[in-house]
């Protein structure tokens, strides 16, 4: 069905709420070895498995859930993580030692650099299914 605004009520005058996120799936061929190799690079554990899915906590209370879809191809998704400054230099490190590839830019034309957006520093570099992960040490700018 197309968007349409107008379908829905005008919320100017409402006041501000917030919503945080908690959780999302991430789909991937083999979900424990998918949530490992993330889990690995951004220093964190593994959880139990929780029904279907293999959860990674971030930290900030929110999970990454990996669910294990095989009958079809798996649609690469973009998924950015805050990371502290001081941790940055041991996950390219990671990256490194694994054999992954990092990048400077989302469009993976810059092999083996990092970026330097927003004062901070970022890479970018493909999980087992091809999801476009990026690591950043600060937030973008928005206007």
């Amino acid at each position: 069905m197309p968007y349409d605004p107008n379908q829905y009520p005008d919320t100017s005058e409402l006041p501000t709420t917030v919503a945080q996120l908690n959780h999302t799936a991430v789909y991937a061929s083999d979900r424990q070895l998918s949530a490992e190799f993330l889990a690995a690079i951004l220093g964190l554990k593994v959880s139990a498995p929780f029904g279907p899915f293999v959860p990674v906590d971030l930290g900030n209370g929110v999970t990454l859930d990996y669910f294990e879809k095989r009958d079809e191809p798996i649609q690469s998704q973009h998924y950015a993580f805050l990371v502290p400054d001081a941790q940055f230099d041991a996950m390219i490190a990671r990256l490194d030692t694994l054999g992954v590839t990092y990048f400077a830019d989302p469009h993976h034309t810059e092999p083996g650099r990092i970026n330097r957006l927003f004062g901070g520093r970022g890479a970018y570099f493909v999980d087992p299914d091809g999801h476009n992960m990026e690591i950043m040490t600060r937030p973008y700018v928005r206007p």
